[in-house]
């Protein structure tokens, strides 16, 4: 009954076993030159700060407001390719749904473009 099911318990199995092997062999293997470079933070060549200097200390919520927004229009994207796969099966019913998304997410990137969240100043 679930012998459907074995080549994808196997494939978990070997894709597990993958991943222990690299993460316990990679300190034995990988080389061991150390440096006070290579133990740095990495800024773009700039040296790092202890913290933000905008806003006595605290991150500006822009940074927050731009994460939000991806995450909104990356959840498009995601919600979006099935229906490109599946467009010809869905018929005009699948095309009156997805363009009732399309424009709610329109209004709401407009809505942000209208309230200056895209501005970087």
């Amino acid at each position: 009954m679930l012998d459907p099911y074995l080549p994808l318990v196997l494939m978990f199995a070997l894709a597990g076993a993958f991943a222990l092997f690299s993460v316990t062999a990679a300190p034995y293997i990988g080389p061991r030159r150390y440096n006070r470079a290579k133990l740095d933070a990495y800024e773009c060549g700039i040296e790092p700060s202890p913290q933000p200097v905008i806003g006595g200390g605290r991150m500006p919520v822009a940074y927050y407001l731009t994460a939000m927004l991806f995450i909104l229009f990356d959840i498009e994207m995601v919600f979006l390719y099935p229906f490109a796969v599946a467009a010809d099966k869905l018929g005009l019913f699948g095309l009156v749904e997805i363009v009732l998304f399309v424009a709610t997410v329109g209004f709401a990137y407009i809505y942000v473009w209208r309230r200056g969240g895209l501005d970087w100043n």
